[in-house]
């Protein structure tokens, strides 16, 4: 193994084992279930339900950094989708055209990002708990979504096929909404890795005395990551129900728990300040292929969601040893000097 190799295992230590349990895991599963987990279309078709996922991890990614956490992005889905598609669904004439998808996406994002925008003013200007004004907001958005709709769902009857072709569709023979999750992916993992708004985040994260004592705007970056994680509901929110070709006041519900788990697994830190956007993706993948293999290897639903909770549960307690072990080294060294 060559120096450059060393050097990238070594500084992604807990990426590089996450990816290894992947890599077995996938392994084990394929061997138990008779080689059907590690088909070309079984992977497909993991990709593509881990695709919406990925996109949501990514926000909620930015506010966990700050410290954070958004209770209201699966909400912010429902209400963003019931929206999209009730627009869609009232601009269709009698040959079934209507609103361009393009236009409908944009203002899904857009509807999200005012809900991410709610959240981030109650928490960094009225400095409510993230955990109370997002769970408060989850209701409200959710309830909002129930009156948009009128207690009825919009269905693929009601959806153009230019609309429902962005989940359906592929380009070089990939799923559209792997391509999406690949775009929100490098935007994401420029703008926290070499972006000055992505070092400020992680600064607000590991001290906000200390970033506040420095110069940045403490409540315009904690705002920014509640918008963030909003848009990227709405986005997810638009491709769910454009997926599903379905969208009702229930749509998403829970999600939010997915999203917390797939951070925590993938190493980003729920007390702030760290986390690497490869591992969080990495936690997304390893969560949809739970999802994919426990019902693929027969597994009870109700051990399916043991077996999550066991998984989610030991990843929090690595992700304190190796936190603990870091903070040592540090202290150890300035010792030293």
């Amino acid at each position: 193994m060559n120096g450059g190799v060393k050097r990238i295992i070594s500084q992604n230590v807990r990426e590089s084992c996450l990816l290894a349990v992947i890599f077995v895991l996938a392994v084990a599963v394929n061997i138990r279930s008779g080689g059907n987990f590690l088909t070309a279309r079984n992977l497909s078709d993991m990709f593509v339900e881990t695709s919406i996922l990925a996109i949501l991890t990514m926000g909620m990614m930015s506010v966990i950094i700050t410290g954070g956490i958004d209770l209201s992005v699966g909400s912010t889905m429902a209400l963003a989708g019931m929206v999209g598609t009730s627009v869609l669904r009232d601009s269709m004439n009698e040959a079934g055209q209507g609103i361009s998808p393009i236009l409908i996406i944009a203002l899904a994002v857009g509807i999200g990002m005012l809900a991410g925008l709610l959240n981030g003013i109650l928490i960094s200007w009225f400095h409510v708990l993230p955990i109370i004004a997002t769970l408060g907001t989850m209701n409200i958005y959710r309830g909002v979504t129930y009156l948009v709709s009128g207690g009825s769902w919009v269905l693929q009857q009601n959806m153009t096929t230019s609309f429902m072709a962005v989940a359906t569709g592929k380009l070089l023979g990939i799923n559209n909404l792997i391509w999406i999750a690949l775009v929100v992916f490098a935007v994401n993992f420029y703008f926290l890795g070499y972006a000055r708004t992505g070092r400020k985040i992680y600064a607000v994260g590991n001290s906000l005395e200390s970033a506040a004592v420095s110069g940045i705007n403490t409540k315009r970056t904690i705002t920014l990551t509640y918008v963030i994680a909003g848009a990227m509901a709405g986005l997810a929110g638009i491709l769910y129900v454009c997926k599903y070709a379905a969208s009702q006041g229930e749509t998403a519900t829970g999600y939010e728990l997915n999203v917390i788990a797939s951070c925590v697994l993938g190493g980003v830190s729920v007390s702030g300040g760290s986390g690497k956007v490869h591992g969080a993706i990495l936690g997304a993948i390893l969560f949809g292929m739970l999802n994919n293999a426990l019902p693929l290897l027969k597994i009870s639903p109700f051990w399916q969601e043991a077996i999550r909770g066991l998984i989610i549960l030991a990843s929090i307690v690595v992700n304190a040893i190796v936190s603990r072990r870091s903070t040592r080294k540090v202290l150890e060294r300035r010792a030293i000097a």
